[in-house]
């Protein structure tokens, strides 16, 4: 994805010296499995390992820069700083087949925020990841809550993420980080909680 753009005095003078850390030579390399990740001041930071990281490093200021940015969500997403966003942890949610889940191939993965990503990128960023299995035939997962509950639950959220991949008014392509869980027969008409009843919308279509 290109991105451009300008930062005003105050944001760049807050980002230099992040960079500084996260973008040093030899840091956060992802061609270097050798290369220490995080911040480059952190207690742990084996000072041999890194200079001898940095000696190989051949990226230019822009790649490390990159990939300090990289690392950076990564440290943030995993930290739990930003807490739940629409009832699921705020984390990145990537859906695909089962059968490209086995081949390791074959087209790009979905994300929750309507971004692809190819299979090979998808696989490497669930090496340290919690998956889950969505279950289209209703047993394997508490997907049936009825009128014990009006709100949505987790895995149901997840089980529409990967089958509405958005809302499902006809034209809209909100992607599912936008949407709310709607239920098609009302719940103040006697409509229950069961995946069945629910779909995604966006909140603009929700209204």
């Amino acid at each position: 994805s290109k991105i451009a753009g300008e930062l005003d005095p105050t944001t760049r003078a807050l980002l230099d010296p992040v960079l500084e850390k996260w973008a040093r030579p030899g840091m956060n390399n992802p061609s270097d499995p050798d290369s220490p990740a995080g911040d480059a001041e952190q207690t742990g930071i084996d000072r041999e390992q890194l200079a001898a990281a940095a000696a190989r490093d051949t990226r230019t200021a822009g790649q490390r820069n990159h990939d300090a940015l990289t690392a950076m969500l990564r440290s943030v997403l995993s930290s739990g700083a930003l807490g739940a966003h629409r009832g699921l942890p705020a984390t990145t949610i990537i859906t695909m087949t089962l059968n490209q889940l086995e081949k390791a191939a074959g087209g790009v993965a979905t994300t929750a925020t309507g971004g692809l990503l190819p299979i090979a990128d998808a696989l490497k960023l669930a090496e340290q990841s919690h998956p889950v299995l969505a279950l289209f035939d209703h047993r394997g997962r508490p997907l049936h809550l009825g009128r014990k509950s009006r709100l949505a639950s987790a895995n149901q959220r997840l089980a529409l993420i990967a089958a509405d991949a958005g809302c499902t008014r006809p034209g809209c392509a909100a992607p599912p980080t936008r949407c709310a869980v709607h239920h098609v027969r009302d719940w103040q008409h006697g409509g229950v909680t069961d995946i069945e009843n629910l779909t995604l919308a966006c909140d603009a279509c929700h209204a």
